[in-house]
């Protein structure tokens, strides 16, 4: 096995505590939410602004993020991400109305931004190749273990302290942060002096955040779906002009050959794409369908939805084994296959399932989730070269919030055609289970479409080097 040397653990796991206050930021608000929206005298839909702003500001400014990581050094930024971030944070606290609040959410979108895809490049540049598939398991924790215990945490601060403290809770984890980077992260190289390309980050960022704004109004309602879909289809245009753009530049914000490398096309583009649709489709059906369908009350749903997430952490600790046993390929095939029988599985439950088949159920779908999710995770930067990986982190960023919130789009979408086609007045069960079972016949189709890659795909970095007989 091979070794993890010091400092590339522990570049990952201030990385990771970073993502981790970042997440915790976006989970736990939803929570605050209701008694914010007394506290500043305005209706709880009114809040979602908030919601809004930081998504559009993190949208507008994620392509610019791997220009300024190699313009002013990755290290320097990613202090300055947290600091940004942190103000933020006090200053969400601090508000007195909404308009404050909006304006501070956007500047801590701002800063969340940068701290993704430039905390994922700190990572790279320490890590040896050996050392990717634990140092980029680490970093992915925070996306697990934070949803989980970011609506208690919520919850109790605010019932039992004040919603500001749902914020405040950011600032010591900022300075810690901040003092951690400083002290173990190593020190910038030489900046690279590549021309700023204003046309291509005003395209990017303006596609993105129409992509991700039209997706979320199709869920949230906040728009209706005619304009939805006109400012979906804004997305897509300015999509293709920036495609067109980049391709012909000769310094471009965004490196699209890294596109050519098919380990991270395959990861981020394609069938990766899909199966991080279903990813991030199954943990929003599950509580609905618990709540609407089962008709259990949001904490005994979220005591069941638990063991999903208790699955996705207890696969971490075998994550690089299985990855050395196995390799990228079968793993991504083979554990992609197990995820679509799971999610399919869970469309078949009903209340009168037995609790310990569907705590079963749920786990063996949180451990075949999670191993997806890293694999995916880790394979994508098997093969970039070090001039590539601000592109591929920032491309990376731009792929994963889209798959999330379309994956989320999507399954309400699902949801609605199904009860439409029923011609009811309401959700059923049975709209969940044609739910599920389309998302795991995606999640099937994009398993077994890589199968056309290598055999030893990424080898060098899940340390899978046995030849085929």
């Amino acid at each position: 096995m091979s070794s993890f040397s010091p400092q590339s653990r522990n570049v990952a796991l201030v990385v990771a505590a970073s993502f981790f206050m970042q997440i915790l930021d976006g989970v736990i608000i939803v929570t605050a939410l209701p008694q914010m929206a007394l506290s500043f005298g305005i209706t709880t839909l009114e809040m979602s602004v908030g919601v809004t702003a930081y998504m559009l500001a993190t949208a507008i400014c994620i392509p610019a993020a791997g220009w300024i990581a190699d313009r002013l050094g990755a290290r320097r930024v990613f202090i300055a991400a947290i600091a940004i971030f942190t103000l933020a944070s006090l200053a969400c606290g601090l508000a007195t109305d909404l308009g404050q609040f909006v304006v501070a959410r956007a500047v801590q979108g701002a800063g969340g931004a940068l701290m993704f895809p430039i905390g994922r490049i700190l990572v790279l540049r320490t890590a040896q190749k050996s050392e990717i598939v634990r140092a980029i398991g680490l970093t992915v924790w925070p996306a697990l273990f934070a949803p989980v215990i970011g609506p208690a945490l919520g919850g109790f601060l605010t019932l039992y302290v004040s919603w500001h403290w749902n914020f405040w809770i950011n600032i010591p984890l900022g300075l810690i942060g901040m003092a951690l980077v400083a002290r173990i992260v190593p020190l910038d190289g030489e900046p690279k002096r590549t021309p700023f390309d204003g046309p291509g980050f005003l395209l990017c960022g303006l596609t993105l955040a129409c992509l991700l704004y039209g997706f979320e109004s199709l869920v949230q309602g906040t728009l209706t779906p005619m304009l939805a879909a006109v400012v979906i289809a804004v997305g897509l245009v300015t999509g293709t002009a920036a495609l067109l753009w980049l391709r012909r530049r000769d310094h471009p914000l965004l490196d699209l050959t890294t596109l050519r490398v098919q380990t991270f096309a395959a990861s981020e583009a394609f069938a990766g794409a899909a199966l991080r649709l279903s990813i991030n489709a199954t943990p929003f059906l599950l509580p609905l369908m618990f709540q609407v369908g089962f008709g259990l009350d949001p904490l005994q749903s979220g005591g069941l939805v638990i063991a999903y997430f208790l699955g996705n952490l207890l696969m971490k600790t075998s994550t690089t084994l299985i990855l050395r046993r196995l390799g990228f390929r079968n793993i991504l095939v083979y554990n992609g296959t197990l995820a679509a029988l799971s999610i399919a599985a869970c469309g078949l439950l009903t209340p009168s399932t037995p609790y310990a088949v569907i705590v079963t159920v749920l786990f063996i779908a949180g451990l075949t989730r999670s191993m997806q999710f890293t694999a995916l995770a880790t394979l994508a930067f098997a093969d970039i070269d070090a001039a590539q990986r601000s592109s591929a982190s920032t491309l990376s960023s731009m792929f994963q919030q889209i798959a999330m919130v379309f994956g989320i789009a999507f399954s309400a979408g699902l949801l609605n055609l199904s009860q439409l086609a029923r011609s009811a007045p309401a959700l059923a069960l049975d709209d969940f289970r044609n739910a599920f079972l389309a998302v795991a016949a995606i999640c099937l189709a994009a398993s077994l479409q890589l199968l056309t890659l290598p055999a030893h795909a990424g080898a060098e970095v899940s340390g899978h080097h046995k030849l085929p007989a």
